[in-house]
């Protein structure tokens, strides 16, 4: 039996970027900003102190970065990550997300960012786990560049390079790269040794491998999509 867009989206409730708005839009929070937290994701003691000196004195930041930690058994990736720094502390009516899965974090307004790190142990179930999961975000993932190339037919490199926007930048940035020939092939090159993964030892090789992995079911799920042999 085939999985379909449908079958994926259900086992993350639905649009994630949809539900992520509608809770910061319906909830009646306690408090003035948000730390969104996921499972498998720790605070430690130096974040929780910049935590609360960042919201004690927060000038015109409306939103806050913080630094993830990554790590594969007890092996920190320190250079295999993509992308160290995500935005998990903010006022919560000057926020919006956008995309199925993995959503994008949009303020309205000044962003700064905190020290200390927070730390993801996204192996902790196993590889078998991750890759069950992997699986299904690579559908959403999938579906998500097929309605993307609607709108942007053909993205641009002077706006991925030099939009003013941030956001418009980023969005044409990803397109233009999710129309790389070799993608997987590209992402492990990147990863391994554009970003030094391989000072990660073994665990930055196997990374790297994974995250090639994912990006090549992404390529068959868009082919099989648009009826692509």
């Amino acid at each position: 039996m085939t999985r379909t867009y449908a079958d994926s989206t259900k086992i993350f409730g639905g649009d994630e970027a949809a539900h992520r708005n509608w809770s910061l839009s319906n909830t009646a929070f306690r408090h003035p900003w948000v730390l969104l937290l996921d499972a498998d994701e720790r605070v430690t003691e130096g974040l929780r102190a910049a935590i609360l000196e960042a919201v004690k004195s927060p000038g015109s930041n409306v939103a806050f970065r913080i630094r993830r930690r990554d790590f594969l058994g007890n092996t920190w990736l320190k250079h295999v990550q993509a992308v160290p720094f995500y935005l998990r502390l903010f006022r919560p009516e000057k926020l919006r997300y956008e995309r199925f899965v993995n959503p994008v974090s949009i303020a309205d307004g000044p962003v700064g960012e905190v020290g200390g790190f927070l730390d993801h142990y996204p192996f902790s179930k196993g590889v078998s786990h991750w890759l069950e999961r992997h699986n299904a975000y690579s559908s959403l993932e999938a579906r998500q560049i097929v309605e993307n190339r609607r709108v942007f037919a053909k993205p641009s490199a002077y706006k991925a390079l030099l939009a003013a926007d941030s956001h418009e930048r980023r969005l044409h940035q990803k397109e233009l790269f999710y129309r790389i020939p070799f993608r997987p092939l590209v992402k492990f090159c990147i990863l391994y040794f554009g970003k030094r993964g391989l000072l990660d030892g073994r665990a930055g090789f196997e990374y790297a491998v994974l995250q090639a992995f994912y990006e090549y079911m992404i390529v068959l799920k868009v082919r099989e999509s648009q009826g692509m042999s």
